[in-house]
């Protein structure tokens, strides 16, 4: 054999363990790559908005909180459950409409995950309750002491309408 041909063998054989050795590599980490779990998990969790299902819990614990003897019920008198369920639908929604303007009107961030959405929320549904029982307690009558039970003459659902709510 020649010293050409010595020279073309070895560099024949050269090049084919090079592309062997790459395809060893390439399959190595492709394999590493299917085992290799993630540096850091992508999970993204938000709380706003509410599901209907965490609405419809929110308005019925409202309905709770303003039929059933209570704090609340000792200083203002208890809504009648039908009255409460009427009050409270009002109450959430109204609520809800806020909140979502709110939050639309606000910059969105990345890690914005609802937390200050939803206590904007929850802090109007205790506000608009609060005005709800005090408005009802003040449309009864003015000499009935609320404190000693429910109102004689219990006020309407339009007594108590949101506009009614929010201006006073």
């Amino acid at each position: 054999m020649s010293e050409k041909e010595e020279e073309n063998g070895v560099t024949e054989e050269a090049t084919q363990m090079a592309v062997e050795s790459e395809e060893v590599q390439q399959q190595q980490h492709q394999e590493s790559e299917m085992v290799k779990k993630p540096d850091k998990m992508n999970i993204s969790l938000s709380i706003w908005p509410p599901t209907q299902r965490t609405r419809e819990a929110i308005i019925s614990r409202l309905v709770e909180t303003l039929s059933a003897p209570s704090m609340l019920s000792k200083r203002y008198g208890c809504v009648p459950a039908e009255e409460a369920a009427s009050i409270a639908r009002s109450i959430e929604e109204d609520a809800f409409s806020t909140a979502v303007a709110a939050h639309s009107s606000t910059p969105k961030t990345a890690d914005d995950d609802g937390v200050e959405i939803l206590q904007v929320y929850s802090k109007d549904i205790s506000k608009r309750m609060l005005e709800a029982v005090k408005c009802r307690a003040t449309a009864a009558s003015p000499n009935e002491n609320p404190s000693q039970g429910p109102a004689a003459t219990p006020a309407t659902s339009e007594e108590i309408s949101p506009a009614k709510i929010e201006s006073s």
